[in-house]
């Protein structure tokens, strides 16, 4: 299949967020995964006093290497190849357009979007990107014990004839991705977007078994090699975690199992198609504004343990 250009062997740009977008650190757990395999360096950073608001996304302090602590701002930054030869060992990513992927991670601003949007993808274009893809991961109703579903959507209508994707019918509340995806397509950059179903009953912890879904549609879209490195026993131990958990809670185990027979009965042959962004509309819903949820997260949403009978119940 031909790819359009951007998405096999040209100058592509990952774009991963912390916080909204971000559930169970999956996307932008991607994201430095790629930065670490790749080398990549800092070419273009926003100044954080015109997008953030430090009493919602604090720096933190960490100690450098002289055990000195240091102030680590929030912020956005486009890494890119360092001009450096890249190691040929089994770490490294390979694949068409491997020795000219871009990353760009960041903190979700607290204001001036568009400002914020317009110029990263202002950088993008000085760094001749020819093709985005967003990485976003759903706090979703999916069983961990399964494969977690990656739902890939774009705007961009050679996009979707030539990668298969759907374009989003979602109408709501939205993150800084979809910001940033409608900029680069209004200067003729193509998107998609892969948003990654990570289980909500373990929505506290990191997943590796999400990062690893999301690294999967990306080499499925683009190409490329991505070594896992440990990321794959780190997500076998993940799961086997929350399996732990379960064994001791009768009522989250029978809760997993109604998801689980859900999930099997999306996967059958006769299924439709269109489950998994149905799924992705729903999770949504429930961070937008309504009763079940609030685009920042905040007020009533869906209760952390839905397997808990309800008082009265």
């Amino acid at each position: 299949m031909k790819q359009p250009a951007g998405f096999e062997g040209g100058r592509l740009l990952i774009v991963a967020f912390e916080g909204w977008n971000d559930a169970g650190e999956a996307a932008t757990g991607a994201a430095k995964l790629l930065i670490d395999r790749l080398g990549l360096v800092e070419i273009a950073a926003v100044d954080p006093e015109l997008y953030f608001d430090y009493q919602f996304t604090r720096p933190t302090v960490v100690a450098g290497d002289d055990g000195m602590g240091r102030l680590e701002w929030p912020g956005a930054a486009i890494l890119g190849p360092s001009g450096m030869p890249t190691s040929d060992d089994e770490e490294g990513v390979t694949g068409p357009g491997a020795d000219s992927l871009h990353v760009l991670i960041g903190a979700e601003p607290a204001r001036s979007w568009r400002g914020f949007a317009a110029e990263l993808v202002d950088a993008a274009l000085t760094a001749d990107i020819e093709g985005i893809v967003l990485l976003g991961a759903m706090l979703a109703d999916a069983p961990h014990t399964r494969p977690l579903s990656v739902f890939a959507s774009s705007e961009n209508a050679e996009v979707r004839r030539a990668l298969g994707v759907d374009r989003s019918s979602y109408e709501g509340p939205v993150g800084i991705l979809s910001v940033i995806a409608d900029q680069a397509e209004r200067v003729g950059i193509p998107t998609v977007s892969l948003w990654a179903s990570v289980p909500h009953y373990v929505h506290n912890a990191p997943s590796p078994k999400a990062v690893l879904a999301l690294l999967g549609k990306v080499e499925e879209l683009t190409g490329l090699s991505i070594p896992r490195g440990n990321l794959e026993a780190e997500a076998k131990a993940w799961e086997a975690g929350v399996n732990e958990l379960a064994a001791d809670d009768e009522d989250m185990a029978g809760y997993i199992t109604q998801l689980e027979q859900a999930r099997d009965a999306v996967d059958a042959p006769e299924a439709s198609g269109e489950a998994i962004a149905q799924e992705f509309e729903r999770y949504l819903r429930r961070r937008g504004d309504g009763p079940e949820g609030r685009a920042d997260g905040r007020g009533d949403g869906p209760r952390d343990e839905p397997w808990r009978p309800r008082d009265g119940a």
